[in-house]
């Protein structure tokens, strides 16, 4: 473990400090797991580090984000949170940025997906906490009874595989499409990478309503609902939580997941495949990644402090622990690399192997928060009988042109 910063060191005196961290639980199941790690982790490091010390407090997922805008917007910011998101922070020029806080060890350890979704105009704002990335599911014994022998691997396969679900068993859902308003922004993108392009462009500029994502929700559309291969409830009103819970009863064939997901599924003994995402001839060009985010604020300046804890919260061991622990991906290099070696991590590797090539949405922009609530309540009437994919994802597009013109 580097202690050194660049360029800075713990301030002297006699005084202890007490950096205040705010972070999410990820314990799904309603145990003390994310409380555990992070009480650990303090202690651990206030035993290294005399003088610093670390009071820490979990929220829910649900409540997290909301409780440190509050704290910030009352003059009383944390001096490290653990969230989801950090475009507005940033923007607002409430965060210290990656070279301020970190070693060069660290900060150069991030894989680089991660880095790019970290920055806001080409500095680095978000660290990257913890990572995953988007595979295609299927139910192995609903493929063996509908006579498929090979795993999908084009968008041919996905539609000829659903055809063959729906005719030879009595699965409700041969392929699950969740754009219902939950999380529909990320089964679109998962959608739009595997037919070729993205949310923004090679310069970084929304191109939602490019031709090749238009012509992807055609075929959406066309070959995949018209043709009721995608269960008895619309896309637009099926939620992923509904569609995952779905799976794990034996009633869905194929969706696209993440490694949540196969946990649930493995309890419910269900016999799951996984394989990269299916692009329109071939293997997408990339998958999603996803990651939640960590920072430091200014307000308490706290920077050396911070600094050094964050250092240590990026460890192998800790950032592997954590990782390991949730069934999620390691953000950094080092931590990668081990975790593909470590056959107690076997049904990560196909995730992590993805991961490099990931692409995350813009989290860096401080239009997406509105982009991504559109697309969300949106989307789905672009698959809809009489929905017309090209004026949907238009209409979402000029929104997010004026949006990114007020950023």
């Amino acid at each position: 473990m580097t202690a050194g910063l660049s360029g800075c060191g713990v301030t002297g005196g006699s005084s202890d400090v007490t950096l205040k961290l705010v972070a999410a639980d990820y314990d799904v199941a309603g145990g003390e797991s994310s409380k555990n790690y992070w009480a650990d982790l303090a202690t651990k490091f206030e035993s290294k580090n005399p003088g610093i010390k670390i009071d820490v407090q979990i929220e829910s997922w649900n409540d997290v984000d909301r409780k440190v805008a509050e704290m910030v917007k009352a003059g009383n910011a944390p001096d490290i949170a653990q969230i989801g998101a950090y475009a507005d922070y940033a923007a607002a020029d409430k965060l210290y940025s990656a070279d301020q806080l970190l070693s060069i060890p660290v900060q150069s350890n991030f894989l680089t997906p991660l880095i790019d979704a970290g920055e806001q105009k080409r500095v680095q704002y978000g660290l990257p906490f913890v990572a995953s990335t988007r595979l295609l599911f299927y139910n192995k014994s609903l493929f063996k009874e509908a006579g498929i022998k090979a795993d999908p691997k084009t968008w041919d396969d996905l539609q000829d595989g659903a055809e063959k679900l729906k005719a030879n068993t009595d699965v409700k859902y041969p392929f699950a499409l969740p754009l219902g308003p939950e999380e529909a922004q990320a089964e679109t993108m998962m959608w739009l990478l595997s037919g070729g392009d993205g949310y923004t462009d090679s310069g970084g500029s929304y191109s939602i309503d490019s031709k090749v994502n238009i012509s992807t929700f055609e075929w959406l559309k066309t070959n995949l609902v018209a043709k009721e291969l995608t269960g008895p409830v619309a896309p637009s009103k099926l939620n992923r939580k509904d569609a995952f819970a779905a799976f794990t009863r034996g009633e869905v064939g194929m969706l696209n997941g993440h490694p949540s997901l196969l946990q649930a599924a493995q309890k419910a003994k269900i016999d799951v495949g996984k394989v990269a995402l299916p692009g329109r001839t071939g293997k997408s060009k990339a998958t999603m990644g996803v990651a939640d985010w960590i920072m430091g604020f200014k307000q308490n300046g706290h920077r050396a402090e911070i600094g050094k804890f964050l250092d240590f919260v990026f460890a192998d061991e800790n950032v592997l622990a954590f990782a390991g622990q949730n069934d999620l991906l390691p953000a950094t290099i080092s931590a990668s690399e081990a975790m593909e070696q470590d056959p107690q991590h076997k049904n990560l590797h196909e995730f992590l192997a993805e991961l490099p090539s990931s692409q995350l949405p813009p989290v860096g922009k401080t239009s997406w928060a509105a982009v991504s609530e559109n697309i969300k309540q949106n989307i789905g009437g672009a698959v809809e009988p009489g929905g017309d994919p090209k004026q949907v994802l238009t209409g979402i597009a000029d929104a997010a042109t004026k949006a990114e013109a007020a950023e």
